[in-house]
């Protein structure tokens, strides 16, 4: 009836499946799209929340002890609470700076008939870590088991030939956490090294040029280590263990790394470790209960000293209680302008009850020590902020004992007098910028 709109009706109807076509096919592109954003920002909140949100619940309320360092509880805390336990009968000795502990723990590697582990968060291309990859390499080439465990972060030249020739050599060499996202932001911060199970160091110092020296140049850094020898050195072997299994998934056990250890001192000492994957609260409940417990002194070096509202709590209680209290930070030689800035926002607290706060002239200060009482030492990779205690992988040497703590406050009194005294009124009249900087920035505390 109507011839010239068959045709029409045809083309429609091919027109009206086409469009059914099309919107079949963009709804299920529409949903493949939704279900991959939704992937995507599912994943994306999980890795933010496995980083930067905390999982753990963190000791809030006070802390007060009826017991002083010095008193056989506070021994018998610090072992069953914080594990590993104090154990005695170890040799400990202070080296101070590049320039003498460099070479002392070269030598030991280069010494070494069995084994070598070294746990590091600082490798930098330089003379200093030639030597030690040097070292490492002719141990592994005269049969010496090396194992070489490095931070993704802290170090520059990952993917260099510099550390291809380790592995070539026949070290085995893991990176830490390089490409996991869920742990990115939880580093490990410990220093270790292990010769043969029987001789340890720890401390803070990077395997770096800037870390070499006497520790007074501008751009070096002024660093501690110490040389631990004796049945504790079982312990730091363990931790180094801990993240060796984390990052490898391999068990490294028998004579050749627990040898049997004796008496070889009379200092008492414990390897104390923090770990996200244990509770990253350990290193903290440690200093906590150490200011607790102090009678007398506290003497703190730290390079990042950005206490949270428990630690500046326990401290005013310490000196409220007529404890004696010295601080010594970095001066504007500090790497970290913001943390230093964050940190100090946080000192008139403690200024006003008497705390005396010092700053470090000659280098960068990068020393971490902790003396109580003259009697109770904690040394090591800690710093006193939220990252060491929170985030990272860390392990910290504990002594208890006065001769010991002793001859550290000499190391103390030493920097100290190459330092200057921030009085209240230098304080309130720092640099506006600073002052801003420091109250904007510690809104980020929870990742310096």
């Amino acid at each position: 009836m109507f011839p010239l709109l068959k045709p029409k009706a045809k083309t429609w109807a091919k027109s009206l499946a086409h469009v059914g076509r099309n919107d079949e096919n963009h709804s299920r592109y529409g949903w493949m799209k939704f279900a991959a954003t939704a992937l995507l920002s599912g994943g994306a909140a999980i890795i933010f929340s496995k980083n930067f949100l905390e999982t753990e619940k963190r000791i809030t309320h006070d802390i007060d002890t009826d017991y002083g360092v010095m008193d056989p509880a506070f021994e018998r805390v610090m072992s069953h609470l914080m594990g590993p336990p104090l154990v005695g009968g170890n040799k400990v000795t202070i080296l101070e700076n590049g320039a003498e502990f460099f070479p002392r723990m070269l030598d030991a590697i280069r010494k070494a008939k069995h084994s070598v582990t070294l746990e590091s968060f600082v490798f930098i291309k330089g003379k200093i870590s030639k030597a030690f990859a040097d070292a490492l390499c002719e141990a592994a080439q005269r049969g010496v088991k090396v194992h070489f465990l490095q931070d993704a972060m802290g170090c520059d030249c990952i993917d260099s030939e510099f550390v291809q020739r380790m592995a070539d050599c026949g070290v085995e060499l893991e990176i830490f956490r390089r490409f996991n996202l869920a742990h990115f932001n939880h580093r490990t911060h410990r220093k270790l090294l292990i010769v043969d199970g029987r001789i340890g160091f720890t401390g803070g110092a990077g395997i770096s040029d800037q870390w070499d020296g006497n520790g007074d140049k501008a751009d070096h850094w002024r660093d501690t280590q110490y040389e631990v020898e004796g049945p504790v050195v079982s312990q730091m072997q363990q931790a180094f263990m801990d993240n060796w299994m984390q990052t490898r998934a391999q068990v490294l056990h028998g004579d050749l790394y627990f040898p049997e250890l004796f008496p070889c001192g009379d200092k008492t000492c414990q390897m104390l470790k923090s770990s996200v994957s244990e509770g990253a609260d350990s290193a903290r409940l440690m200093f906590l209960l150490s200011i607790a417990a102090a009678r007398h002194s506290i003497r703190i070096v730290n390079p990042y000293f950005v206490p949270d509202m428990l630690v500046l709590k326990l401290l005013k209680k310490a000196r409220q209680r007529g404890v004696s209290i010295e601080i010594i930070a970095p001066s504007k030689r500090i790497d970290q302008r913001l943390v230093r800035f964050v940190g100090r926002a946080r000192w008139g607290g403690l200024l006003r009850e008497g705390v005396r706060f010092y700053e470090f002239q000659p280098a960068l200060l990068h020393s971490k020590y902790f003396i109580v009482d003259e009697h109770w030492v904690s040394v090591g990779s800690c710093n006193l902020d939220d990252r060491s205690l929170c985030l990272n992988e860390e392990a910290n040497l504990n002594i208890l004992g006065t001769d010991f703590a002793r001859e550290h406050l000499e190391v103390f009194e030493y920097d100290k007098a190459q330092s200057v005294e921030i009085t209240w009124a230098t304080w309130r009249n720092r640099p506006l910028q600073e002052k801003l900087l420091g109250h904007v920035g510690g809104i980020m505390r929870s990742q310096m």
